[in-house]
């Protein structure tokens, strides 16, 4: 174990004196920041979404902003604006929140479409326009969304062709009986204060992403992911008869690439220099289920992605 991994595994002790039973959010969060990949985070109220975000960007050493979505908020209060300077007698570029290296975006779908196509073009071109001049976004740069699915009104669900820009998304449950036992005891104590070590900087972060994109994915396992991906856009092909009247749309070529990557990420957090089918298989639900889109059968007849991707996973072989 390299000291680059050792500083990974501190990162998960740092956010864990704060959080509580939440590695795996902690472990997809990493995976995005290390692999260039934007997640987003479901889950209902009260599950440590925006907390753990906040923790782990106190253990980099990144510039980090929280921007709370509202149903007020203006693709100007995200990017930035011009302003004009009376004493000069010009136009001035005042830059928004945008500009950092970690971005918050806590409950998005809770702003109208014009403030997520900005967000959502700024993850995907890595660079905003103000006025006539275009500005790049300093790296890295990653998106770490949160959404609510309980409530729906006053609310703008992300369009399935936008939400495909995140690398993952991940749904959280709740917590163990054991964890939020621990929950309860340590955010009931009020003099809690629970403060997290800077453990990674940026040119960590750069050689960690150096390291994994070296780590080798046999060409059989690179055909493996293509076979996952194709088995959703024709599920007949692969034996899938049971899904096939649901499908409206298999995954997009992002999910294949995203699959590669992340499949690297979990094998240099094991410690290997190789990919094993069982990475892929990790993360295949959380990089596949948000790119699946289901008709309005399969809602009524109460079929899941989740089934779906259990059943490609079966059934698809490693030729």
């Amino acid at each position: 174990m390299n000291a680059y991994q050792l500083k990974i595994k501190q990162v998960f002790s740092e956010v864990g004196k704060v959080v509580v039973g939440q590695s795996y959010m902690v472990n997809r969060l990493l995976i995005g920041l290390f692999t260039g990949g934007h997640i987003l985070l479901e889950g209902v109220p009260g599950l440590a979404k925006t907390l753990t975000i906040n923790s782990l960007s106190k253990a980099l050493h990144l510039d980090f902003q929280r921007i709370q979505f509202t149903p007020d908020l203006l693709p100007s209060d995200l990017i930035g604006t011009m302003i004009y300077n009376q004493n000069a007698s010009v136009f001035e570029v005042k830059k928004g929140p945008i500009f950092a290296n970690l971005i918050l975006a806590d409950e998005v779908n809770r702003s109208p479409a014009k403030v997520q196509s900005a967000l959502l073009e700024a993850m995907q071109e890595k660079q905003v326009t103000i006025g006539e001049t275009t500005y790049k976004l300093d790296l890295p740069f990653l998106v770490l969304a949160t959404q609510n699915p309980v409530e729906h009104e006053g609310t703008y669900p992300l369009p399935e062709a936008q939400v495909d820009r995140f690398m993952m998304k991940v749904y959280i449950d709740y917590p163990k009986k054991e964890d939020e036992l621990e929950i309860m005891r340590r955010m009931a104590n009020m003099s809690f204060t629970g403060s997290v070590a800077k453990v990674l900087s940026r040119e960590d972060v750069f050689a960690i992403r150096n390291e994994i994109n070296n780590v080798q994915i046999s060409e059989t396992l690179e055909k493996y992911i293509i076979e996952l991906v194709f088995a959703s856009r024709r599920p007949l092909e692969y034996d899938l008869v049971e899904f096939a009247p649901y499908i409206q749309f298999g995954v997009s070529p992002r999910a294949s690439i995203a699959l590669n990557r992340a499949a690297k990420a979990v094998a240099y957090f094991d410690d290997r220099d190789y990919v094993l089918p069982e990475d892929i298989k990790e993360v295949a639900y959380d990089v596949m289920n948000h790119r699946l889109i289901l008709n309005y059968e399969a809602e009524a007849d109460g079929i899941r992605t989740k089934d779906f991707i259990e059943s490609i996973l079966r059934k698809v072989p490693i030729s």
